[in-house]
């Protein structure tokens, strides 16, 4: 084909209908709904999106203009760049001001750390810290419960320089946010929002380009909340502090000027993508009916990666699993960034993966050329779609939440609580029947694996709990930074934070334990007739029981009671799955089973797979359960590593 040719040639627009024939034909007589996917959302996401899903066209809006979905500048990153935020681990105000040259000098672009009592030892030597950062850097601190001595010290810091150089970014803190890890607010809510305000507004008058009030969803992330839940609640939560703060007398311009929306991003990509599009969009909405400039709709977002998707086991897989949210928090449009490191989840950093966690931002940043394109998930039908979604679904459940009296109303009844748990369930459950996967945890699990297992100091699970737990220690003679939170009684449930794989990796641990004490856990597989029969299934248990800390001790090809019978002799094992195909056990039959129990009644069997027929002569056989792959793989892995820790104490 010429050149002329190719130019003229064109391609002759596909139906829907078209689609969906040549999809069913790959198919093989499967259904069409087997593309479909049901989300924690209440939404269901198509194999395919066209302009037939907006019915009354996409939006015509560039970015930088109202309702602001496709950022809040019209060059996108072009005109302003994400800064790079990460917070640095740290035992003292020396540490952190060595950790924070050298992450500047490679790359870092913000000034962000985790508030702890710690550096308010010497008020002195924290006023010069940030003295010496002035007009370089910007903030990007959640300053929880310290933010009272945090803005005194910044204030300090900030006396006689000029406008040009003056402290800017966010030393914020989000009370609602903090009450919900808590329990409460530790004195009555018109009090303690008079006594905020006028903290704030006396940090106004000398620090005036900072940001002071939080909107932080991401306990609530962290807890198991969907993305709907995120952003009703970060609306919610916006408009009942700015509330507060018009009820103290702040003019809206100003009370809108200093709210910045946190957020942690999960793993699923699009859908992150689209709830930060869909915030922006709500949150322009909710300003435009106090009636201000288009301006002042503007939503600044600061985001993390999501520390409730972080494993202990396997913590390399925790670099793809940041590089994946950091990309979908850019592709959403962020201002601040925080990429967590591969060894969080174990409560630790090292030089190495803080390297790794910022170089993940710089590689985004300089090889994928994201921070030269402006909205570059804006016009996919897909994205469009799911963001006109997300906001739709999440509008409403805010109006609910609004009906019921606001964000603190619904916290104080617990009914958010009980909405976010019954989704941390379903996820927990998913998890459970391995219907979602956490890579190197409940599939593909190592067993070679040398974790020891961590010791956790109360609170420390990151910057999603604020200072809360560590304000608990002394603070010098800095009496206003007590933590009255801390010191209040607790009068609703608080939230239950907790990472998806923590019960995994407890199996994991509860196996380590076991090999401490002498006992290597370990099941035996029964492999019946030729390696093609077993292989198979054979591997699909040694996977489920990888997951638990326990390995898989495989026989040879086993063909009658007698060599399993030896194969049960020659192992320490006391637990036994037999492993064939469908036509193995119709030849073995349930008196396979019935054979190896009456010989060895000590043992416990399972049969991997659902028999074609006779399960009830199976189970009568001496069959426990049968393992597939709707199992729950947690529960029965719990249940077999609770029969090796008994026998263990009945050894002792």
């Amino acid at each position: 084909m010429t050149i002329e040719n190719m130019k003229s040639t064109s391609f002759k627009n596909a139906a829907f209908e078209e689609w969906q024939e040549k999809a069913a034909a790959s198919l093989k007589g499967k259904p069409i709904k087997t593309l479909y996917t049901n989300t924690y959302e209440n939404i269901t996401l198509k194999p395919l999106y066209t302009k037939e899903d907006f019915t009354e066209g996409l939006s015509e809006d560039f970015p930088g203009q109202p309702d602001y979905r496709r950022g809040i500048h019209s060059l996108g990153y072009q005109s302003e760049a994400w800064h790079i935020a990460n917070r640095l681990f740290y035992t003292d105000l020396t540490e952190l001001k060595g950790k924070l040259d050298s992450a500047l000098s490679k790359g870092q672009t913000a000034i962000s750390f985790e508030v702890k009592p710690e550096i308010f030892a010497d008020n002195r030597a924290l006023v010069s810290f940030f003295s010496s950062y002035k007009n370089k850097y910007p903030l990007s601190l959640n300053a929880g419960s310290l933010q009272t001595p945090m803005l005194a010290a910044l204030a300090i810091a900030n006396v006689g320089a000029q406008t040009s150089h003056k402290l800017s970014g966010s030393a914020a803190a989000d009370p609602i946010a903090e009450a919900s890890l808590t329990g409460g607010l530790p004195k009555d809510e018109n009090e303690y929002f008079s006594e905020w305000t006028k903290v704030l507004e006396e940090a106004h008058v000398s620090l005036p380009d900072l940001r002071t009030v939080l909107v932080n969803t991401v306990p609530y992330h962290n807890s198991g909340a969907h993305a709907v839940h995120e952003l009703a609640i970060a609306i919610s939560t916006g408009v009942y502090l700015l509330q507060k703060l018009l009820d103290n007398g702040w003019e809206i311009k100003k009370a809108l000027s200093k709210i910045v929306f946190h957020f942690s991003i999960g793993s699923n990509f699009f859908m992150e993508t689209a709830k930060l599009r869909a915030a922006r969009l709500l949150w322009s909405k909710t300003a435009k009916a106090y009636g201000e400039d288009a301006e002042d709709w503007r939503m600044l977002i600061s985001a993390e990666t999501s520390w409730f998707t972080k494993t202990i086991f396997d913590p390399y897989v925790n670099m793809l699993r940041v590089g994946n949210e950091a990309f979908a928090a850019v592709l959403g449009g962020i201002q601040y960034l925080h990429t967590g490191t591969f060894d969080e989840a174990a409560g630790t950093a090292s030089e190495l993966s803080e390297r790794v966690a910022r170089n993940t931002q710089l590689v985004l940043k300089s090889e994928a050329h994201l921070e030269k394109v402006a909205d570059p998930a804006g016009g996919s039908w897909y994205v469009e779609s799911l963001t006109k979604e997300l906001a739709e679904k999440a509008w409403e459940l805010f109006l609910e939440i609004d009906r019921k009296g606001g964000i603190y109303e619904t916290l104080k009844s617990g009914w958010l609580q009980e909405q976010i748990a019954m989704t941390a369930e379903g996820r927990k459950q998913d998890t459970f029947k391995r219907k979602k996967s956490i890579i190197g945890t409940n599939v593909y699990a190592n067993l070679s694996e040398n974790k020891s297992e961590p010791v956790f100091q109360e609170g420390n699970k990151g910057y999603m709990a604020g200072t809360l737990a560590d304000s608990k220690k002394a603070v010098g003679s800095q009496n206003s930074a007590k933590n009255s939170f801390m010191e209040m009684k607790a009068s609703f449930t608080s939230l239950n934070m907790a990472r998806l794989a923590e019960p995994y990796e407890e199996l994991r641990f509860r196996a380590k334990r076991l090999e401490k004490a002498g006992l290597l856990p370990s099941v035996g597989l029964i492999c019946l007739g030729e390696l093609k029969q077993h292989k198979p299934r054979a591997d699909f248990i040694a996977s489920m029981l990888s997951a638990g800390g326990i390995d898989a001790d495989r026989s040879g090809e086993i063909n009658t009671v007698s060599a399993a019978v030896n194969f049960i002799k020659s192992t320490d094992a006391k637990q036994f799955v037999i492993c064939g195909d469908h036509a193995a056990y119709e030849s073995f039959g349930p008196v396979f089973a019935k054979d190896i129990t009456r010989q060895n009644p000590e043992v416990k069997l399972y049969l991997a797979g659902i028999p074609q027929e006779k399960e009830s002569e199976w189970k009568t056989a001496g069959i426990q359960e049968f393992l597939h792959i709707r199992s729950n793989a947690y529960q029965i892995l719990s249940s077999m590593l609770q029969e090796m820790e008994v026998g263990t104490d009945a050894k002792a």
